[in-house]
């Protein structure tokens, strides 16, 4: 019989060596790099957010490199075009019908300012993100296995912007904001030299391996989760959908609740959460440790909302006592 706590430490120790080689480039983001790792364990997307320049793309870089898997990159523009992502056919007269595979077709595909592309691109990846599968000229083909997009955006411009359609922000696991590191953090980027060096010459391993983080993702997907914690995912959904019937104090902002796709992303993030800190069940604490980055783009706040300017960390936090008061 396999020792489960054994295995969890095994990870966990393997995971610790993963921290160490981002910190090789990334400074003061540990807690994004943490939350990056909980996304690949639960074989979830991630769109990151923050203002230019504070190493979104980065630390998207460093961990496909720890992870040892092949690496894509695509620069959204406005004039791109859904080929430029996916693919296309062609026909010579020598090797008659032939597809081209576009840049999605890697393990680590990196969206970058995702935004800046029409909703005609956007839309494309749909099908990639959910299915893990691509059609072109009605051939359908797999994509590599991992399989993880992690998209970036800034909030700070809009011109030649699209705001991304709900359909395709629900299938990101996380939306993960990216903050300034403080004024120690910005002396050890100096003395590193990170924009100026090389990225090779940080020398990052690749510690990981696609069999291995598959290994783990099929680990992550049978850890323990109680009835209670169950009900408490539930529960919280519930809130989002009925806030006036639920008490919640900042009811009157909420547009529309979350969708279903949320209360699995809410389940398979606190699992991957509990096995990044070695535990065998997953606790209310896991799930409390990731609410915030799998609801903030999915919960809606209404046009009042907006003009008042509500921030949704307070409706999640909101949100999330009503289900703890609930729990008893």
């Amino acid at each position: 019989m396999v020792d489960e706590a054994l295995v969890a430490r095994a990870y966990y120790s393997l995971l610790n060596k993963a921290r160490v080689e981002a910190g090789k480039v990334v400074v003061g983001q540990q807690d994004v790099i943490d939350k990056l790792l909980v996304a690949l364990l639960a074989n979830g997307h991630v769109l990151v957010e923050g203002v230019p320049g504070i190493a979104k793309t980065l630390m998207v870089r460093t961990l496909a490199r720890i992870s040892g898997c092949d690496f894509k990159r695509i620069q959204f523009t406005p004039d791109l075009l859904p080929s430029d992502v996916l693919g296309v056919s062609m026909f010579s007269p020598d090797r008659g019908a032939y597809t081209v595979k576009g840049p999605i077709f890697g393990n680590f595909v990196l969206a970058d300012e995702i935004n800046r592309a029409s909703p005609k691109v956007q839309t494309a990846l749909l099908e990639a993100m959910q299915e893990r599968q691509v059609t072109i000229a009605g051939e359908t083909m797999p994509l590599p296995k991992p399989f993880l997009v992690m998209a970036t955006q800034n909030p700070l411009e809009q011109l030649g912007t699209y705001p991304l359609p709900y359909a395709e922000l629900d299938r990101f696991l996380f939306k993960i904001l990216v903050n300034y590191t403080g004024v120690e953090d910005e002396q050890k980027i100096l003395h590193k030299n990170v924009s100026l060096a090389g990225f090779e010459e940080f020398g990052v391993e690749p510690v990981l391996s696609a069999e291995k983080i598959l290994s783990m993702q099929e680990i992550v997907s049978q850890v323990r989760t109680p009835p209670a914690v169950m009900a408490y995912i539930t529960s919280i959904v519930d809130i989002t959908r009925k806030p006036k019937g639920s008490g919640l104090k900042f009811s009157t902002y909420v547009d529309y609740g979350v969708s279903t796709r949320a209360t699995l992303a809410l389940y398979r993030a606190s699992k991957a959460k509990a096995f990044i800190e070695a535990k065998t069940e997953v606790g209310v604490e896991h799930v409390r440790a990731v609410a915030h980055d799998v609801l903030r783009h999915r919960l809606n706040l209404n046009y009042q909302g907006q003009v008042e300017k509500i921030d949704i960390r307070q409706v999640i936090g909101d949100v999330i006592s009503k289900a703890e008061s609930r729990a008893g």
